[in-house]
């Protein structure tokens, strides 16, 4: 692995910006443009190279790190560009009218007020609260339910729980029908909300909804499983560099998607091969479907407008991951510019995922079986009470797999005592006296920019069809090239195997087939929020499970730069009215990929992973499976095959 170090101290143009880069990136703007002294910093990150040059780049080339800055004062958004390389402030935009996403302080903060505003305080007393240092408030976006009066503010809508002590779960309890909207600018709670005491008799949940271990019996017939590598991992890494076996690419950060893959290499035959310039996720929208007025209006962006990033966990070994791993730190701004670093926040390491290929010789007594191990890079992220998985899977054959885990503390409300648990409509589930919990859906996008064999690509839908045979049982699998983005707005269809190639204009393997990669789907929803809901307008991505556009550097995230309080439609579904020709050109696809949580007693107090997932696998861009190179495992070459077909 031939890797230079620039003069910046980084090692690739597409380096995530260091803690040392972000100080100079502030220390330029505050030098050259009036910064106020209340400013907040939202995001200070790499302005990203253009792909023209990052084709063209080679280990040891000189290149310069420019930085992309939102900064928001004086209740207004400006965006600037900087030259860390030069040292100079490249420009200055004001951005009307939109609002940046909610900062982790900004929650700290926006939860004091409201427990300490006495409307507030006087209407959770109404609930049985008593100590009010022991609520929790959770602030949530305000998008689509702004109040009137106060529509043109930086707004956020809190909901509350309460503790019983201190290291009590807190979610246990909601204080139901009270509500807080408070102004982030200001920081002032603006308007309270209070539709009802549930029950009078009985206003808070009784009981408690304890998962610590500390706090829990646990069994002791739960023995300790241990991953070992005597010989160490397979993947080498240098900077953000990784090489394992044929992969090569990039491991990147941004405070607003988390983890990001860059120049996504595959050798073969000694030639590195491009397969994707960049994939991330790009926007996640979380809709509620209970009618009560008191959860209704529930509906987050968790990427757009929170940023998982700064959300991320500290990952710690033995527990988030097992195995023989490698940690990546992180470099963020805080919200006064100022660089911090997240230590192990990017979790690799490799792990047994079962059998990858086998076959037994039945007439030679002989079989030969390979293990299907694979690398993992992950990151956790925490928003309030979810808790969110982010997962890749690199694997021999030259597949990849997009996975998300979810876990964490369903959002919840409560209902009076008398409740009947038959009474629910299928909106919600009662999880625990008092205690309902919400039917919902989790809209992930995933953003792959393809770049097969650094070509231009073309990309194809194709199913199964039957076709004509004297046993009238034959089919194929159709492909239909999507000649514009109109034509290239598609949901999945499992029951004809629909999947989407994406292909090379210019390369063929041996056979002459278009050198490629399919989009295989895994399980789907979708939504069914009417088209003049405020879901359906303001997550214009969730229309479709499969979007392709041409190639804009400025067409990122699937709900457009700025989802908070943004009531329009803006992002994937507007771009792709642009109709632009796909085929021969530089592509880019669109997955979203949806989860329905219908919630159940047995999700409490903390949910068992739900995992969706969706796979990327070379179909013609080889000339034969790449596995068969792997070594057998230790442990097995032959077995004895005496008594097969024996009675």
């Amino acid at each position: 692995m031939a890797v230079d170090l620039d003069e910046t101290g980084v090692s690739h143009p597409l380096d995530p910006l260091t803690t040392e880069e972000i100080a100079a990136a502030t220390d330029v703007l505050e030098a050259e443009w009036d910064v106020a002294d209340d400013a907040v910093y939202h995001n200070v990150v790499l302005d990203e190279p253009a792909k023209e040059f990052v084709r063209a780049y080679e280990d040891g080339d000189h290149f310069d790190r420019e930085a992309f800055v939102v900064i928001r004062q004086g209740g207004e958004t400006y965006e600037a560009r900087v030259s860390i390389t030069g040292k100079e402030l490249l420009g200055v935009e004001h951005i009307e009218d939109v609002q940046p996403a909610i900062t982790p302080p900004e929650v700290d903060q926006a939860e004091q007020a409201v427990i300490n505003d006495p409307e507030w305080q006087e209407a959770a007393a109404k609930r049985g609260v008593e100590n009010f240092d022991l609520a929790i408030v959770d602030p949530w976006p305000a998008s689509g339910f702004e109040p009137d009066s106060h529509a043109d503010r930086r707004l956020v809508r809190g909901l509350s729980w309460i503790r019983t002590e201190e290291e009590d779960n807190g979610y246990a309890r909601p204080i139901e029908g009270l509500f807080a909207f408070v102004d982030l600018d200001e920081m002032e709670v603006v308007k309270i909300e209070d539709n009802g005491v549930v029950d009078e008799e009985n206003p808070l949940p009784p009981e408690d909804a304890d998962f610590r271990a500390d706090r829990v019996a646990t069994r002791d017939d739960f023995k300790h499983l241990d991953v070992v590598q005597p010989e160490g991992p397979s993947f080498e890494v240098e900077g953000q560099t990784v090489e394992w076996l044929d992969w090569e690419f990039q491991v990147g950060w941004t405070p607003r998607e988390g983890l990001v893959f860059h120049d996504v290499t595959f050798e073969d035959e000694g030639e590195k091969r491009k397969v994707l310039h960049r994939a991330s996720a790009s926007e996640m929208a979380v809709p509620y479907g209970d009618s009560d007025p008191n959860h209704s209006w529930k509906e987050a962006f968790d990427i757009g407008e929170f940023h998982v990033g700064r959300m991320a966990n500290v990952l710690t070994e033995g527990c988030d991951c097992l195995g023989e791993m490698h940690y990546f730190d992180v470099a963020m701004n805080d919200t006064n510019g100022d660089p911090k670093t997240l230590p192990n926040a990017i979790c690799m390491h490799e792990e047994d995922d079962g059998v990858l290929w086998k076959h037994t010789e039945w007439r030679k007594e002989h079989t030969e079986v390979r293990r299907r191990r694979r690398l993992v890079i992950s990151f956790i992220a925490t928003v309030y009470n979810y808790d969110y998985g982010f997962y890749w899977y690199f694997y021999p054959d030259g597949s990849i797999e997009g996975e998300v885990r979810l876990t964490g503390i369903d959002s919840n409300g409560m209902v009076p005592a008398e409740e009947d648990a038959t009474d629910t409509n299928g909106e919600y589930e009662l999880v625990a006296p008092q205690v309902k919990t919400s039917i919902h859906q989790h809209h992930f996008n995933f953003r792959l920019d393809f770049d097969i064999d650094d070509t231009p690509n073309r990309v194809k839908e194709v199913h199964n069809e039957p076709v004509g045979s004297e046993r009238k049982k034959g089919f194929k699998a159709k492909e239909t090239v999507l000649e514009t983005e109109t034509e290239a707005r598609d949901d999945i269809d499992p029951l004809n195997g629909k999947y989407w190639r994406v292909e090379s204009t210019e390369t063929t393997n041996s056979y002459g087939r278009p050198c490629g990669y399919k989009l295989e789907p895994h399980t789907n929803v979708n939504s069914p929020a009417r088209p003049t809901s405020s879901t359906t307008k303001r997550a214009g991505f969730i229309q479709n499970n499969f979007w392709t556009t041409q190639y804009d550097p400025d067409e990122q995230f699937a709900a457009g730069d700025y989802p908070n309080q943004n009531d329009e439609t803006t992002g994937l579904s507007e771009w792709a009215e642009q109709d632009r020709d796909l085929d021969g050109e530089d592509v880019v696809c669109w997955y979203t990929l949806g989860v329905n949580h219908v919630t159940r007693a047995e999700d409490w107090p903390v949910l068992p992973v739900e995992i969706a997932s969706f796979h990327l696998k070379p179909e013609g861009f080889l000339d034969s499976n790449p596995a068969i190179s792997l070594p057998p495992e230790p442990c097995h070459t032959e077995h004895d095959l005496t008594s097969v077909g024996d009675d």
